[in-house]
């Protein structure tokens, strides 16, 4: 499956036009799509999408639907299964738009079919009732698993729930469907719809008399999805929804049963500091009522011992920040993460943000101001740490949106001043410039890049090339600086760059392989450039002649000079 932004549908159109299917499958088949117009058969569209048969070397199933990046295409060939739109879903895309004003009436038509094959499901007594479903068991073994456990589950009051624990976990294991360890994109989909009936199966149990046992079997299934879910290629997210079915589905049971608070604290602080806490991903606010006190308190204290014990853990920092929010507030949280500021001021990023959530904007930026103010310094250098790139561009926003212009400029000045870097300088220049301001600014910012190479680079990104000349003769400058000074000094001072365009060609000489090749030619034809612009082309010619006769064993080398005109 792969999926773009489709047009928008009123209900009387598809919601995707044709070049919504040529940029989903590909120039090659889409023109192969056009192909199977006239084998595309049994059509049938329901606002959830539009599903029909395609005949060709084999009979297959194509379903199209709307999705929230665009439009997701399913079809059961070899390279439909492999997660590509193909060329069947084309002709089936370009079926429906065909069909014009006409897409409501086969709307109408299925929606007939479906009444009608219901009404005649009702007509029928018991006895071909279960002959249709023991000829669609014979067929399709997946569709038994799933009628075992509707039958586990409906004797589960009489027989105690050890037959729904073991269909469950049947349903989740991954083996049936894995090669080489792995389940493949093209059957993820049909294991996220095994593990959805295991999912439903732990809801329905969790509705019941046995909800205590579904506690327990609720959580043996969270942590066999998440193991699963390693082994999963799981890219169109099929797995998310039944990862929230089984959480919402422990939450209920533990609701209802009220588990003993220690036990479920131990739990929940195993998953949520765990390697597959991801899928699903529980917030312990929700469990809190669930806890008490006593489970609560129990719960804060593993989470609070794992951070103490790997003080760096990204997960154990996140839980802990979990656990706090849900426990005081912003507040609370803000003098546990207060006590360990970080020296780049990405800590106190952070608490910005958790004070921006909380609706306090100004103690938000009064933070962020802090991490600025308040870097550590660098022992081996003396000087403070650069702030945290997001710190910057936080306060930047904020002063610009507030028409604090100056403010903006201070931040990126002295982000220049501590990084000495090409970005640093290209984002004072874009903030001092939409101030108006980049005339007046930039005096002062190139003096804060004098005797760095980086005032070079500055200096070419603003077009300046007589300036970046000097300042590389003054500072020196590195061989790729040195070129692209020659590209922006060629036309006014063809000499100078033709005596740098020839150093950069000596060290090439020495060197093989495609980039070498391909480098020494793009310098040659500069060079050339040069020696017309100067009328020196006999002087060239003789250059080339000597260079092309010292490096003729290199046959690459050559056929490229050649296709060059060189």
């Amino acid at each position: 499956m792969t999926s773009r932004p489709a047009s928008e549908s009123d209900g009387t159109a598809p919601g995707f036009t044709e070049e919504d299917l040529r940029a989903l499958a590909g120039d090659r088949s889409f023109e192969r799509g056009r192909g199977c117009l006239s084998a595309v058969e049994d059509l049938a569209a329901t606002d959830g999408g539009i599903t029909a048969t395609v005949y060709g070397t084999g009979t297959y199933r194509v379903t199209l639907r709307p999705a929230p990046s665009g439009l997701d295409g399913r079809c059961d060939c070899p390279h439909g299964r492999d997660g590509f739109f193909c060329k069947h879903c084309v002709a089936v895309g370009l079926r429906t738009l065909a069909l014009g004003d006409g897409l409501p009436r086969v709307r109408a038509a299925t929606a007939a079919r479906t009444r009608a094959l219901e009404d005649w499901l009702d007509s029928l007594d018991r006895a071909r009732l279960l002959a249709l479903v023991r000829e669609q068991l014979a067929a399709d073994p997946e569709f038994g698993r799933r009628l075992e456990l509707r039958a586990a589950l409906d004797r589960a009051d009489r027989e105690g729930p050890a037959a729904v624990r073991a269909r469950v976990l049947r349903l989740l294991d991954t083996r049936p469907f894995e090669q080489y360890g792995v389940v493949a994109h093209r059957d993820a989909a049909a294991y996220a719809v095994q593990a959805a009936e295991a999912a439903a199966a732990v809801r329905s149990l969790a509705a019941g008399p046995l909800a205590g046992e579904a506690v327990t079997l609720a959580q043996e299934a969270v942590t066999a999805l998440g193991e699963a879910a390693e082994r999963v290629d799981d890219s169109d997210g099929g797995l998310s929804p039944v990862a929230d079915d089984l959480a919402a589905a422990h939450l209920a049971a533990c609701r209802s049963a009220r588990p003993d608070p220690g036990g479920l604290a131990d739990w929940l602080a195993s998953h949520l500091l765990g390697d597959t806490s991801h899928l699903p991903e529980l917030d312990p606010a929700d469990y809190r009522d669930v806890l008490g006190e006593a489970g609560w308190a129990a719960l804060v204290r593993r989470v609070r011992r794992a951070h103490r014990d790997r003080p760096s853990g990204w997960t154990e920092q996140y839980v802990l920040e979990q656990v706090l929010r849900a426990e005081g507030g912003v507040d609370v949280l803000i003098g546990e993460m207060a006590a360990d500021l970080a020296p780049d001021g990405s800590t106190h990023l952070r608490i910005a943000g958790e004070l921006d959530a909380a609706g306090r904007p100004d103690e938000a930026l009064a933070w962020a101001e802090r991490g600025l103010a308040e870097r550590g310094t660098d022992e081996a250098t003396g000087e403070p740490y650069p702030a945290v790139p997001a710190l910057v561009e936080y306060l930047v926003r904020r002063h610009t949106a507030a028409g604090r212009h100056e403010d903006a400029l201070r931040v990126l000045r002295g982000d220049l001043r501590a990084r000495r870097t090409l970005g640093a300088y290209r984002r004072l220049r874009e903030a001092a410039r939409a101030a108006g301001r980049w005339s007046g600014e930039r005096p002062a910012a190139l003096r804060l890049l004098h005797g760095d190479r980086v005032l070079i680079d500055a200096l070419l990104d603003d077009g300046d090339a007589e300036a970046a000349f000097a300042a590389a003769r003054d500072t020196g400058a590195a061989p790729d600086q040195w070129v692209r000074v020659a590209d922006g000094i060629r036309d006014r001072r063809p000499a100078d760059a033709l005596a740098l365009y020839r150093r950069a060609v000596a060290p090439l000489r020495r060197r093989t392989g495609d980039a070498a090749y391909e480098r020494m030619t793009e310098l040659l034809l500069s060079a050339r450039a040069c020696h017309r612009t100067l009328g020196t082309e006999d002087e060239f010619a003789d250059w080339l002649a000597g260079l092309r006769a010292d490096q003729k064993r290199k046959r690459k080398l050559m056929r490229m000079l050649d296709e060059a005109g060189l």
